[in-house]
């Protein structure tokens, strides 16, 4: 009876100062609205950036020699390629499989030359993989299988060395035996609008850089996945199929600086929400707080009539309940709005950052799209939920050390 005399009185109580209740409904939902709005900005860019980093040549995953990680030498290559690739093939999660290997050479034309990372590719695979090769735009043509001593190389490299298509190239290149030379033709020019991807690519078979530095079968090979959320499972099984000698690596291990940058957007996120959460609290503490000193009265007639402490509580919390829901509801309506237009429409980063929608090595999308679906009403629920709760505790410890007798002196 007691608990049904509660409920009736907190919600009574809401409709006594309309306007105030009101308020707070809309400070409560703003204040989500805002958090909703962030955190879809942030968990689509997150995505985004994610996609970009592992199809712009990291992979989700990548097989690699245990002592890389370590050195991160271009001359090391893999103990068993042709178990490591078999294993890599029956993975449940892969999408494409791509062989590769690298060297560091020095591409020289006349009396200009210039530094790179020299990568060989299985052609077909690596259009499949790189974004860079499918997004770019390319004079002449990428590599096929049969290409020997053919090359392709970034539009900026090229202007560097002053070379057109079907120039040949000196290149020098780090091999078994040490220092190797031999001659390109150049194919390609590729050209993606990023100045740190065009001055640094440099493409040839793994077939061709074998031969030329000396070395046997792939240094690595890099697995793009059907889906990111499978990356933890399908790292655990891989790793128990490649034989010792060889390791399985994230995209994560192979780019950490990247990966620490998309985990400070996580941080912030959740640094900003905590921020959102204590002034929305703050906000509705002052509002109940104000309410208890009003009804002291009330409340100390209640405690005479037998309402224990827990019951003057859950009268308290049942109101704060009530505000939430309602900013629940605003925020959805609001932020939800807000999140809708971001995923549908998006932000376009090749406006913001100038034309370069890059970083580092990595070729990101030109637009960015915020994350929407269902989890927007949970996220504002709780909160929704977890400020308004939280906020009255103070009010409700409040009520509780009220005298009734104190209170209903006569003055």
């Amino acid at each position: 009876m007691i608990r049904r005399v509660a409920a009736n009185y907190a919600f009574r109580s809401l409709f006594r100062h309309t306007r105030r209740t009101l308020l707070s409904v809309v400070g409560v939902g703003v204040g989500v609205a805002i958090a909703l709005f962030s955190a879809s900005w942030v968990r689509g860019a997150i995505r985004m950036e994610i996609r970009a980093a592992v199809e712009s040549g990291a992979g989700h995953l990548r097989i690699v020699p245990t002592a890389w990680l370590d050195k991160r030498e271009n001359s090391l290559r893999l103990s068993h390629p042709d178990e490591d690739y078999e294993a890599a093939r029956s993975l449940r999660y892969a999408q494409v499989v791509a062989p590769r290997a690298r060297t560091n050479g020095l591409l020289a034309f006349g009396n200009r030359s210039a530094g790179v990372e020299m990568i060989g590719v299985e052609p077909e695979a690596e259009g499949r993989l790189s974004r860079i090769v499918q997004r770019a735009e390319i004079e002449g043509r990428y590599l096929e299988a049969s290409d020997a001593g053919k090359v392709v190389i970034g539009k900026d490299l090229a202007e560097r060395l002053d070379v057109l298509l079907d120039d040949e190239l000196y290149v020098t290149l780090s091999g078994a035996d040490g220092m190797q030379g031999a001659m390109f033709i150049i194919v390609g020019l590729v050209e993606t609008g990023s100045e740190d991807i065009d001055s640094t690519f440099c493409h040839v078979t793994l077939d061709t850089l074998n031969e030329v530095t000396g070395y046997s079968g792939p240094g690595e090979i890099t697995i793009l996945l059907t889906d990111y959320k499978h990356l933890t499972a399908a790292q655990r099984q891989l790793a128990r199929r490649v034989p010792p000698g060889d390791t399985v690596l994230t995209w994560k291990d192979i780019n950490p600086s990247y990966a620490a940058g998309i985990e400070s957007d996580r941080a912030f996120t959740k640094i900003l929400i905590g921020i959102i959460i204590l002034v929305v609290a703050l906000g509705i503490a002052a509002a109940q707080l104000a309410a208890v000193l009003e009804r002291r009265r009330e409340l100390a007639i209640l405690s005479a009539l037998g309402m224990k402490g827990r019951q003057v509580i859950s009268l308290i919390v049942l109101e704060a309940l009530a505000i939430g829901l309602g900013g629940m509801v605003v925020a959805v309506l609001v932020g939800g709005s807000g999140a809708y237009y971001l995923a549908s429409h998006g932000v376009d980063l090749e406006a913001l950052m100038g034309g370069d929608a890059s970083f580092g090595a990595v070729l990101l999308d030109p637009v960015v799209y915020g994350d929407f679906g269902f989890w927007l009403i949970w996220y504002a629920l709780v909160i929704a939920e977890v400020a308004t709760v939280g906020a009255s505790i103070y009010p409700a410890w409040m009520a509780v050390r009220i005298d009734p007798a104190d209170a209903l002196r006569t003055i």
